[in-house]
Parts: structure tokens; C-alpha cells; sequence
């Protein structure tokens, strides 16, 4: 090309017909000129430029080395018609090279040519330089001399130029709806303008003037040296010609955008689909710039199927550097090496703890002996574990390899507990004292004694003895919140199968201590044949029950001595209405149950403290006054009675709202007097709290973080306050155990009172559940507190033992914390579904996999 160049000018200088060429140049000129004024208020859309603004140049350079061999070999005796006609179409294909001149240059042109046509020919002449690009200096001196020799020639033909321009004007705008090769002048004009003023506004935005002229106009002769054709098209001109242009745009946005709020999104791993994309797309192409102006704005944007380089290369260095952070920090985890195998619970399963007991008379052996350090091993998975079966159909079968004990479906078969039925647990749902269905028990137990309303008066109930738990699993059918409870013993894995039904479940045993409950939280306590010698040892376990029950609050027992009159059993009956006469529980009503042949019988603790006054004996005693009821955590158990709140604000003195008016409203004995957990009067505190955790569970959870709350059954607030967030999730099929940790404010007689549910724990210590048991755990700043007591990475593993795979942890804390679990649980082989962080406060949204190491680390404390 630079050869033809050099020989177009040295052709032309010796040209006889030169000034014939000058006269059919200014003539294309003027037609430019005139078609631009007459086309210029008309738009024409983007999405009609087929095409790319470099096959154009290249195009146009194959064009332009035809016209200089076309002037090489013009012969003098062609008509004066015929050449001017030539070198229109010439000139035409030959402008189609100046997509990158501003539009200030363009404007220039049309002002100068109002006043004047000598500054007409300047305009030209300095045109044909950037068209025709490396010409000598000697060169445009010479032509500058023959252009002013021939002006008044040129302007002699300006009138009848402008003529032939309108006459041709229609035709003309009907070539210019065709593409391809044969662009003509105003065609190849509205392009140069369009494409132009793509460029200086995308400028614009790029420094920040959108819709505002720079003071100073660009030198014309140092742009088109700057832009010379071949070297150095414009980018941004060509990325206008695409289809749906902005990707670069919105690339860098993505990058930035936490610089304009403070906000970063780091990962977003669950992949969406954004809606509305074809409409995005049309509103772009028919209004360009402002479309962009909007995606600039914006702080989430998609790539389509299409990942860019950066991404690529940011999670690879973020895997390096994941990778050398596990090294760093020794985050290299083993198996645990134990006889209770996937079953582990640490507390539970310490045998050398165990065989050093000096006693088991009072089922210690069943009670929680944490080892000193808390393992960060991880639990193995059961052989063909699979993705436990949605509620409610789990309710009625499980698969048998995720719980694989088939003992109870032998010992209970004849009550319908458990049964194996090919490759899942069946739960016909039956219990020992319901063999023909829990649905048809509960019933019963209302109908003898409809003061109970299921789900209005009474909401939170504790189950003793659960067995597998069908009783609070068909209690959701009435709406109401079962604990069921019962120990880890020969009743090989009850809760654990109660769990995987997707029934609230904790193994726990009534021996030495007080259960992890506040007191006087629970609206009923019920126990179908629950093996517990209430009347033993002054009724130190019935006192117990005593203590978590409300005042009015009632004790459903079903068992043998209620119905048979078999000696042992009459003498327990007899034993028990003795009991519970001298703790003033009233015996409401007894009645049998005809279709299961069994029998219930109901008491009412009383809600004063007139009867404990008049007794003639005080057996058992009442607790001293520095007794406090709501103390639980590892608290020995007293054969001792607490007095009925009496005071019209204190808390246990009249009964709470029914349900689920409760749910909202704080308790009337929260006092604006007092102060909340967040600095503000407890009342408010409480409304506060809830109105948070609606907002933050429906704008973000329920749609932000890529959870299929289908999926979720069995959830924990691993550090719950007044229960918002339990609260929160109220119109799903989600049950949530809220926990308050012993060091933190007790707030879980409020939890219990507005309807739902908790226990009391230590964090340091692993919780009181089977491996694989929930769901989802949610932990708002529980791990920066619990690092500055004990092991983090112990913490860690436990939430790995309790956490179903494909279960998923929601973390909020600061952001060191988020960085060093993320780094943690990577090394886990975690899936990071989402890292967020604003202001030094941090998202993290992580879910199990099936990994597991194969190194194992054996734990010689929990090895028979």
C-alpha cells in the first residue's frame, strides 16, 4: 500500500489532466458537504452497519490502490463525464478509511464551508493526507500551491455542484440502506459521522464529560497524523459495529464497583441466569450511549457463556493462593479413627472417660464427658451415603444406608417403630403406646382434655423418650414445636433416625443434671413409656420436669401403671399420685385409648404458690432463693421445687399469647426499662431484631445466596438472640434450633416464649447431635468470639461432623474471620458459593461436599 501511495503522488504532479482531477475533487467534495447538511438531523441505528469497521479499511485500501492504478493508466481522451463519474465512485470508497476522525473535525468542515471555500479546499486537502497517509513534506507544500492557483475555478463550480447534489439526494438515500461494497456518499458520510461520534463520546465518558464539548478542539492535522489508515484504527470505533457492545465496559465495572459503595462481591459460585437480556440488548442498540451510561451504573453484570481473562486468571491465583495459605497456616485434615465410626459424637462416644466413671447407677455414663481437646478430625461418610430424602416424604421412609441400623426395626416391629423395606426405613408411625398411628394419639390426648388446643394454646412441647420421634414429627401437622429427647443407649441411633426424618431430635438423658433448658419454658412435657423412674430418689426427675414446665402447664403421661393393674405397675401409679399431690400438680382426668389399648393421664402444675404453702409436709422442699431456675449448664440436679412467679411483670405469672400472636409481639414481661442485647429499650430491641432478620432472610436469603430452600429441613442459629431468624423463616417447611451460647446474654427464655425453640452450649465443646444431622447452620459472629477462647479449627470440624453434604453454613463476621474460614474450609474441599464484604463485615456462603481425607488420625480416648 505505501507504494501505491508514493506513486499516486508522483503520478499526479506531471499529470496533464490535473486540473480536470482538481475540479472532479472539489466537485466530490461539495456533494459530501451537501449530502451531509441535508441527511445530518436523520439518525441511522447502529445495528445497520454489517460491517466491522476494519474489513471497511481493508476494503477501502483495496479500493484506493484500484484508483491510483486507474489514474496511472487514465487516458486524456475519456470524456470529461466519464472520468468525473469514475472518480465520484473512487472518491466515495476511498472516504470509507476516515471511521477515526472526531466530530469536532467533521464539524469543522461544515462551518468553514458556510463562510467560506477556500477553508472548503483546506479541509479537503488535509482529508486526502490521512486517506492517502506517509506523504513528503515537499509534496503537500507543491499541492497547497496548486490548490490556491485553482480557487476561483472552484468556486465558479460550487452552484452547479450543490444542484446536481439535491437532484441526486433521493437516490441516493435509497443506496444507503443497501450494504456491502457499493456504499455511496451519504452512506459512507452518515458512517464516518456515526462512527466519530462513537468515538469522541466514548471518550467522553472515559473522562468523565458525558454530553459536554471540550473547550479546546482537536488540531486537525495532528489527529489525522496520529490516525494514519493501517496504523492504528480505532478500537472503540470497530467495538461499535458489534451487536451488543459494552462487555469491556461492564468488565471493568465489575472490577470497580466496590470502590463506588464500599461493597465487594468477591465470589458469586451459584451461577443464574439474569432475565430480560433481549430487551437490554434492544434498548442498547436503539439508544446507545445512554444504555451504557445505565450499565455503568450497575455493579452485577453477566459475560453470557462466556468467561473473561480476568476471571480466569483471578481463581487461578486465588487457588495458589488458597493452596499456599493451607500450607501456611497447616489446615491438613485427617479422618477420624474411631469405633462409633460415621456416628461419632465426641461428648457422647469419650469411652476412656466413660470407664473411668466411679458410677453409672444414675445413667452417667449417658451424660456428656467432652475430651479435653476437642478433635479436628473429620467424621467419615456411611458406606452409599446419598442426599437424604425431602420433607415431608422423609417423614414416612429414609434411605437405610444413611442410617444403616436395622436393631430397632427388629425389637419394635410389633409397634410399628422402624421397618426395612428393600433399600429404605420405613416409619408407619407408631409407637409404643400408638402402634396404630401418632395422628390418631394426639387427637386422643385433645379430646380428653380440649383445654390443650393444639397450635393456639399449646406450641412448644418437650417429648422424653422419643424413640424415633413420630410423635413431634405428626405434631407439625397441628402446628406445633416438638423437642424430642431421648439418650444414646441401646435404642441403637433413635434421634439420629429422628433427625434424618427431618424431626427436631437432641440425645440427651435425664441422670445427674438439669437438661440444657431454661425453666418454665415448655407449654406441655410429654412421655409414652419413656423408661424413666419418675418416682425414684425423692422424684428428683420429676422435679426436673418440674422446673422446665410453665405455670398451667401440663405433664401428658402415658405408660403401663396409668392403665394396667399388674402389682409393679399399680405400685408405681400409687407412688406417682403421691408424688405429684405433694408437688400440688393436679390430676385433670385419665382415659383409655380403646383402638391402642392404652391409657393416658394428664396433670397441671399450678400457677400460684397458695398450695405450696398449705402443705402439711414440705417433701419435696422448695429451692432456696438463690436458686435460679433458668440455670442449666452443667448444673446438678436438686430434689427441690421453685416458687410460681407471682408479680404481674414477671415472667412465668400468667400465660403467653397464643400462637402465633407471639411470634411478633414481645413478651409483656420484656420491659422497656430494660436494655437489649443491642443497646435499645428490650421491647424495641426485640421488634428491631425481627425486623432485621425479615429483611435480611427475604432480600438475601431466600433469593441471593443460591439456596434451594426446598432442600432445607433442619437448620441451627448457632448463635441465636431473640430467635429473628428462626422467626424470619416461619412460612417454610424449615425447623430451626436456636442456640444461645453460655457466655452470651441469655436470651432463650424470649426464644421460647414468642413460640420456638433452643438449648443452651458451650461452642468449645462438640454439640450434643449425630454426625450429618442439619441442614443448613447459620453463624452471625459466633467465630470471631470463639476463636479468642478456644481452637478455631476445632470449631471447624464440628460444624463440618453436624453438616449434612450438600447441607450449606452461612457466615456473617468480620472479614479476617470470613478470609481465614474461607481458606479453611477451601481446604476442606468446600464448595464457596458466596464471599461478600462491606465496611469490615463479611458474607460467607459455603457448602459440604462428599470429600473426605483418606489419611486418618486415630483418637485413642474414643476407641473401645
Amino acid at each position: 500500500m505505501a507504494m501505491g501511495k508514493y506513486t499516486r503522488v508522483d503520478v499526479r504532479k506531471p499529470s496533464s489532466n490535473y486540473c480536470s482531477t482538481v475540479t472532479i475533487v472539489i466537485f466530490v467534495a461539495l456533494c459530501l458537504v451537501g449530502v451531509w447538511m441535508s441527511t445530518s438531523s436523520s439518525v441511522v441505528p447502529i445495528q445497520k452497519l454489517h460491517m466491522p469497521s476494519q474489513e471497511i479499511q481493508s476494503d477501502s485500501k483495496a479500493q484506493v490502490s484500484s484508483k491510483n492504478e486507474y489514474n496511472s493508466g487514465s487516458n486524456e481522451n475519456k470524456t470529461s463525464h466519464e472520468n468525473s463519474s469514475s472518480e465520484v465512485g473512487k472518491s466515495k470508497q476511498f472516504e470509507d478509511i476516515h471511521t477515526d476522525l472526531p466530530e469536532e473535525a467533521s464539524k469543522g468542515d461544515v462551518v468553514t464551508q458556510k463562510e467560506n471555500n477556500p477553508s472548503i479546499q483546506e479541509t479537503q486537502k488535509h482529508t486526502e493526507q490521512t486517506q492517502e497517509g506517509e506523504i513528503e513534506e515537499k509534496s503537500v507544500v507543491d499541492k497547497n500551491n496548486e490548490w490556491a492557483e485553482k480557487k476561483e475555478e472552484e468556486s465558479n463550480e460550487n452552484g452547479e455542484l450543490m444542484a446536481r447534489d439535491k437532484e441526486s439526494e433521493a437516490g441516493e438515500k435509497n443506496e444507503s440502506k443497501s450494504g456491502g461494497e457499493g456504499l455511496d456518499v451519504n452512506n459512507s458520510n452518515v458512517r464516518e459521522k456515526e462512527e466519530t461520534s462513537a468515538e469522541e463520546k466514548d471518550g467522553d465518558y472515559k473522562n468523565g464529560k458525558i454530553g459536554e464539548r471540550g473547550e479546546d478542539k482537536m488540531d486537525l492535522e495532528g489527529e489525522m497524523s496520529e490516525n494514519e489508515p493501517g496504523q492504528g484504527e480505532n478500537k472503540e470505533v470497530s467495538n461499535m459495529n458489534k451487536p451488543y457492545p459494552g462487555d469491556a465496559e461492564i468488565e471493568h465495572e465489575e472490577t470497580t464497583g466496590e470502590a463506588k459503595g464500599g461493597n465487594k462481591i468477591d465470589k458469586v459460585r451459584d451461577k443464574k441466569d439474569l432475565e430480560g437480556s433481549s430487551e437490554k440488548r434492544a434498548s442498547y442498540e436503539n439508544f446507545p450511549f445512554v444504555s451504557l451510561s445505565e450499565l455503568l451504573n450497575e455493579t452485577t453484570t453477566q459475560n453470557g457463556a462466556f468467561s473473561t481473562q480476568a476471571t480466569e486468571s483471578t481463581n487461578v491465583k486465588e487457588a495458589q493462593k488458597s493452596s499456599e495459605s493451607d500450607k501456611e497456616s497447616g489446615h491438613s485434615w485427617k479422618l477420624c479413627n474411631v469405633t462409633a465410626g460415621p456416628d461419632y459424637i465426641p461428648c457422647l462416644d469419650n469411652l476412656e472417660a466413660i470407664r473411668n466413671l466411679k458410677s453409672t447407677k444414675h445413667y452417667e455414663h449417658r451424660e456428656r464427658h467432652c475430651p479435653d481437646d476437642p478433635p479436628t478430625c473429620l467424621v467419615p461418610l456411611p458406606q452409599g451415603y446419598q442426599t437424604p430424602i425431602k420433607w415431608p416424604t422423609s417423614r414416612d421412609k429414609i434411605w437405610y444406608h444413611n442410617v444403616p441400623h436395622t436393631k430397632l426395626a427388629r425389637f419394635k416391629a410389633r409397634q410399628n417403630w422402624v421397618k426395612v423395606s428393600g433399600e429404605y426405613l420405613t416409619f408407619p408411625g407408631g409407637g409404643t403406646q400408638f402402634k396404630h398411628g401418632a395422628l390418631h394419639y394426639i387427637d386422643f390426648i385433645q379430646q380428653t382434655l380440649p383445654e390443650i388446643a393444639w397450635g393456639t394454646r399449646t406450641r412448644v412441647v418437650l417429648d422424653v423418650g422419643c424413640g424415633v420421634a413420630s410423635f413431634g414429627g405428626y405434631l407439625f401437622e397441628r402446628d406445633v414445636l416438638t423437642m424430642s429427647l431421648a439418650p444414646n443407649d441401646e435404642h441403637e441411633a433413635q434421634v439420629q433416625l429422628a433427625l434424618e426424618r427431618g424431626i427436631p431430635a437432641i440425645s440427651a438423658v435425664m441422670g445427674t443434671k438439669r437438661l440444657p433448658f431454661p425453666g418454665r419454658v415448655f407449654d406441655i412435657v410429654h412421655c409414652a413409656r419413656c423408661r424413666v423412674p419418675w418416682h425414684i430418689e425423692g422424684g428428683a426427675l420429676l422435679l426436673e420436669l418440674n422446673r422446665l414446665l410453665r405455670p398451667g402447664g401440663y405433664f401428658v403421661w402415658s405408660a403401663t401403671p396409668v392403665y394396667q393393674k399388674r402389682r409393679d405397675d399399680v405400685e408405681i401409679w400409687e407412688a406417682m399420685k403421691k408424688l405429684t399431690k405433694s408437688m400440688c400438680w393436679e390430676l385433670l382426668t385419665t382415659k383409655k385409648d380403646r383402638r391402642n389399648r392404652a391409657g393416658v393421664a394428664i396433670f397441671q402444675k399450678p400457677t400460684s404458690n397458695e398450695c405450696y404453702e398449705q402443705r402439711s409436709r414440705y417433701d419435696p422442699p422448695l429451692c432456696q432463693e438463690s436458686d435460679d431456675p433458668d440455670a442449666a449448664w452443667n448444673v446438678p440436679l436438686q430434689a427441690c421445687m421453685h416458687k410460681v412467679p407471682t408479680a404481674s411483670l414477671e415472667r412465668g405469672s400468667r400465660w403467653p399469647e397464643m400462637w402465633p400472636d407471639r411470634l411478633k409481639k414481645p413478651p409483656y414481661w420484656l420491659l422497656s426499662s430494660q436494655t437489649g442485647v443491642y443497646g435499645k429499650p428490650a421491647a424495641s430491641d426485640f421488634i428491631v431484631d425481627y425486623q432485621h432478620w425479615k429483611r435480611v432472610v427475604t432480600k438475601s436469603y431466600l433469593d441471593g445466596i443460591g439456596i434451594n430452600w426446598s432442600a432445607v429441613r433442619n437448620a441451627m442459629d448457632m448463635r441465636a438472640i431473640y430467635g429473628g431468624f428462626a422467626a424470619a423463616l416461619r412460612e417454610l417447611n424449615v425447623w430451626v434450633m436456636n442456640i444461645v451460647s453460655i457466655d452470651a446474654p441469655d436470651t432463650l427464655p424470649i426464644i421460647y416464649e414468642r413460640g420456638l425453640f433452643g438449648i443452651y452450649h458451650d461452642w468449645c465443646e462438640s454439640f450434643s447431635t449425630y454426625p450429618r444431622s442439619y441442614d443448613l447452620l447459620h453463624a452471625d459472629h459466633l467465630f470471631s468470639n470463639i476463636k479468642t477462647k478456644c481452637s478455631l479449627p476445632a470449631l471447624v470440624a464440628e460444624v463440618d461432623r453436624i453438616l449434612r453434604p450438600d447441607g450449606k453454613l452461612i457466615v456473617r463476621d468480620n472479614v479476617k474471620t470470613i478470609s481465614e474460614l474461607e481458606n479453611m474450609f477451601q481446604s476442606m474441599h468446600y464448595e464457596i458459593r458466596v464471599t461478600y464484604s462491606k465496611d469490615n463485615e463479611g458474607l460467607l456462603c459455603v457448602v459440604k461436599t462428599l470429600w473426605r481425607p483418606k489419611e486418618a488420625e486415630t483418637l485413642t480416648y474414643a476407641i473401645a
